[in-house]
């Protein structure tokens, strides 16, 4: 039988997606089941005065209007609202749990309706008096009141006094602006009230974390409540901690004792978590031969008022370049905002864009190549803890991708390449992400015929993993692919952690080899009960499952089916659950790497920017699908691109509100702004990071890519623009 993983698989849930077959949180239909439509704050900052709902609930088919004076009751300590993706300081969002208003879009009110169309109507009939209080929304006017929090590297030498000592400087502010989630599936929940119990089907990246919190929020005990994400349409970090609209969906289902569903609005899905904004501040010292002498990175991001939200911006220099002076800072400023939250890629998506870009300009500065002066500082070791890696194959990404790129032919004097009337530059990168692992618990239940189920309450982001499952299942236990079916995104399977940091692969993968491992050990011992056994004194971890049979790797003669194994033991099924363990391993860095190559033409009279080619060259350990992982990386590269050109969330900040809150206003790439994509997987053995030598994907694709997109911009130009979205009012001369 072939071998799956590795293969280009195509995904096992594919059918059901397109065929409609799959539902999503706000597609489940139950008799009597009623709509709820959220009233929102129209201030940033303030307490609710008044709320009149008599206009709504004068409306034929408005069953109720809840508000924190008249919902059913929620847990009053704080640490009862803890999940396990919440900051470590501060109190989490609680809708409709009092009078306060901590930003705009901040729910006050819920209308429950027969159907979602009169509940719209009936909120917009909701009259609301606030008590406004002064606000603050601008990073920019409050950076001086940043704050210091530990930086996630320890700084070491002597970064200031390196830097003004060395031949040449480079030192300078990026900018990237906060940036919202826009996947494909809004945020939905349908709480299905039962005799008392609940279940809850959500749009999240983790169901037992929902569960955990919505227990939490609730008083509820674990077998009370069940959630269930069976699909989702697109998470990127926006699903990892529990949205609003569950908890409301939840009160409408106590308060009524009915099922209730609220589905957010596009809208609405702005006053949700989002990329925080950050001012990055790189300063490199370098010797005249390009050695790299000091490096200064201090990062300034949003938080809210209510928690402090912040992940590692700084310290990716420590994983790329060898320098024996560094300094990271990592600072704060708190605004009258939502909590920003994880987004693809969280501190390296922004703050390697600013490394990148920095590094840049120090190899214009020197004048050497940029590829030239990363191979000259390029760091075998974590320079911050000053250990080797399970394994690096930067060099050899920075190699192939250069080479299917062409670099060799650029021409590094800006505004000296063309075609026809548009200028063209060409600009790289080099991309850094973890390679994490999480304890993660898998099920596999095997029956007499020949079919396993595989089970986890891991959820299914969209990235495949449904799919990668089954290949590595259907290996390990000899199956053809058909014969696998999973299970994922319930509460009651088996303990898995929320689905992010590219972390799920890995871990969910290597409890699967370990559970097969549980598997081949109760077929071999029933293989053994058999009279003039084959395998009789054979260990475990001497036979393989292979083409329906218990097979000795020593002698492919020795075997037998896994049919007459079990029909022999009598035993029409067999289960085993084992977990991935994670054993804490401070020997050795773990990440992934990767090097981007991008072209893009600049009308010079009009100054559109077109990304016209990008190469995006990766290790990333074991490629569990070719296919899949494909897929993974180009849709990094089109959000990098949106990132460098597109994405920027506008506020009004008189009013503290969103101003482009609708994907007509808020630009993402669409088709005709994405060209050539090449995505090329480095040979990366790896034998330590975890025995199957897998590593995440999920984020890697990202990294980097803005910074090879603006790099490339002043390649083009001849003009270096640090503040991101790059638009063309900032590149064209205007008299």
């Amino acid at each position: 039988m072939a071998s799956y993983i590795g293969t280009a698989t195509s995904r096992v849930d594919g059918r059901a997606k397109v065929t409609g077959e799959a539902k999503y949180a706000g597609e489940f239909n139950v008799r009597g089941l009623v709509h709820g439509y959220v009233v929102e704050s129209t201030i940033p900052k303030g307490r609710i005065e008044r709320i009149d709902a008599s206009g709504a609930l004068a409306i034929a088919g408005v069953i109720d209007v809840l508000t924190h004076r008249n919902r059913p009751p929620m847990a009053d300590k704080d640490d009862a609202y803890k999940d396990e993706v919440a900051p470590e300081k501060g109190s989490p969002y609680r809708p409709l749990y009092d009078d306060k208003i901590l930003f705009t879009g901040q729910p006050v009110a819920l209308v429950l309706a027969e159907d979602w169309e009169t509940a719209r109507v009936a909120a917009s009939m909701v009259r609301v008096e606030y008590q406004k209080e002064p606000h603050v929304t601008d990073l920019e006017a409050e950076r001086t009141r940043a704050f210091a929090i530990d930086a996630p590297e320890k700084s070491r030498g002597d970064a200031d006094k390196a830097f003004a000592s060395a031949a040449v400087h480079h030192a300078a502010e990026y900018f990237i602006p906060s940036e919202h989630h826009n996947p494909m599936e809004l945020f939905a929940s349908t709480a299905i009230w039962e005799d008392g119990h609940l279940t809850v089907y959500d749009k999240t990246q983790g169901v037992q974390n929902v569960q955990k919190y919505l227990c939490g929020v609730f008083k509820l005990k674990p077998d009370e409540l069940r959630v269930m994400s069976p699909y989702m349409g697109g998470g990127f970090g926006a699903g990892l901690r529990p949205q609003y609209q569950v908890v409301l969906a939840v009160l409408g289902a106590q308060a009524l004792k009915r099922a209730v569903r609220v589905v957010l609005t596009r809208a609405q899905m702005y006053a949700l978590g989002y990329r925080p904004a950050s001012i990055e501040r790189l300063a490199l010292g370098a010797s005249s031969g390009g050695a790299l002498e000091s490096m200064h990175h201090e990062a300034i991001a949003v938080t809210s008022k209510f928690e402090e939200f912040a992940r590692n911006d700084t310290g990716w220099g420590n994983l790329l370049y060898k320098t024996a002076n560094a300094k990271f800072e990592h600072k704060l400023v708190k605004l009258d905002l939502p909590t920003s939250c994880d987004m693809r890629a969280p501190g390296a998506a922004t703050g390697v864009y600013a490394l990148e870009c920095a590094m840049d300009e120090l190899a214009v500065a020197l004048k050497t190549d940029p590829v030239q002066l990363r191979l000259q500082c390029y760091s075998d070791r974590h320079q911050g803890e000053d250990i080797p890696y399970t394994s690096k194959q930067l060099r050899e990404c920075y190699r192939q991708g250069a080479a299917e790129f062409g670099w060799a032919k650029r021409n590094a004097e800006p505004r000296s390449m063309r075609d026809g009337s548009e200028l063209v530059g060409w600009g790289m990168a080099s991309g850094v992400w973890e390679a994490l692992q999480m304890p993660a618990t898998v099920r596999i239940v095997l029956t007499a015929n020949g079919h396993a189920e595989v089970a986890t309450a891991a959820s299914d982001i969209g990235t495949g993993t449904y799919t990668i499952m089954a290949q590595v299942a259907a290996d390990m236990l000899g199956l053809p692919i058909e014969n696998i079916s999973v299970k994922l995104g319930d509460s009651s399977l088996p303990q898995c952690p929320v689905e992010g940091g590219s972390w799920i692969a890995s871990s969910v993968c290597n409890a699967i080899a370990n559970t097969a491992r549980a598997v081949r050990g109760d077929l071999l011992e029933l293989a053994n009960a058999m009279q003039d056994s084959p395998l009789a004194d054979v260990d475990v971890d001497d036979v393989a499952l292979v083409d329906g049979k218990i097979v000795s790797k020593r002698d492919a003669n020795r075997s037998v089916s896994i049919a007459s194994a079990m029909q022999s033991g009598k035993a029409e099924r067999l289960s085993c659950e084992e977990t991935n363990k994670v054993e804490e391993d401070k020997s050795h860095a773990r990440n992934v790497h990767s090097a981007i190559f991008a072209e893009v033409k600049v009308d010079e009279e009009i100054g559109i920017i077109r990304v016209t080619r990008v190469v995006n060259a990766v290790a990333a350990g074991r490629i569990l699908n070719l296919k899949t992982a494909h897929s993974q990386v180009m849709g990094g590269v089109v959000w990098g691109i949106g990132m460098a050109l597109h994405e920027e969330t506008l506020y009004d900040h008189r009013f503290g509100r969103v101003m482009n809150a609708n994907i007509a206003e808020y630009h993402v790439p669409v088709n005709a702004d994405i060209h050539d994509i090449k995505v090329i997987f480095v040979d990366e053995p790896d034998a330590t990071v975890n025995p199957l030598g897998i590593k995440g994907l999920g984020e890697i694709g990202i990294v980097g890519v803005a910074a090879a997109v603006a790099n490339a911009v002043y390649h083009a130009t001849g003009k270096r623009v640090r503040d991101l979205p790059i638009t063309l009012d900032k590149v064209i001369e205007f008299d």
